[in-house]
């Protein structure tokens, strides 16, 4: 499976959300069909399409076609991706949650399961959360007729 037909596969919206729709379940194609508010033979087509690329496999059941998604081809895709994600940030010190205990950093992830990448976009996220909030308030504090009720 290469990555280049995975992601020719994936420009077509339409088959991302069958994707999408394979995602927690496998699906006859008139499942499809009836989610997705499209043809049969469109369905058809696209599912052709995702099926050479590996993304889907299909089990004939008498005449009805069974889609799930492949998930060995979903997690080549996440490998390649994952070279664009910065390294995870080393954490010397335990972090306290919500409730006080501390949790522990494991194969970058803490106790709670959440990856150190994760944890780096999230305080980054804050940050930018509280400089927005920040800058907001001060436009409040300057024209402070928008703070009142009229």
């Amino acid at each position: 499976m290469a990555i280049d037909d995975l992601f020719s596969a994936l420009a077509e919206p339409t088959r991302r959300r069958i994707l999408e729709e394979l995602k927690d379940e496998a699906l006859a194609v008139g499942m499809l069909v009836d989610r997705l508010g499209i043809s049969q033979p469109t369905v058809s087509k696209h599912l052709k399409v995702l099926r050479e690329a590996s993304l889907v496999t299909m089990n004939a059941q008498g005449q009805r076609r069974i889609y799930a998604l492949e998930l060995d081809a979903v997690q080549a895709l996440g490998q390649w991706c994952e070279q664009f994600l910065p390294e995870p940030e080393i954490i010397d010190e335990p972090e306290a949650d919500l409730a006080g205990t501390q949790l522990v950093t494991v194969n970058g992830a803490n106790s709670a399961g959440i990856p150190a990448a994760a944890q780096t976009l999230g305080r980054s996220v804050g940050r930018k959360l509280e400089h927005v909030t920040g800058r907001a308030q001060e436009i409040i504090e300057r024209f402070p007729r928008f703070g009142r009720k009229r």
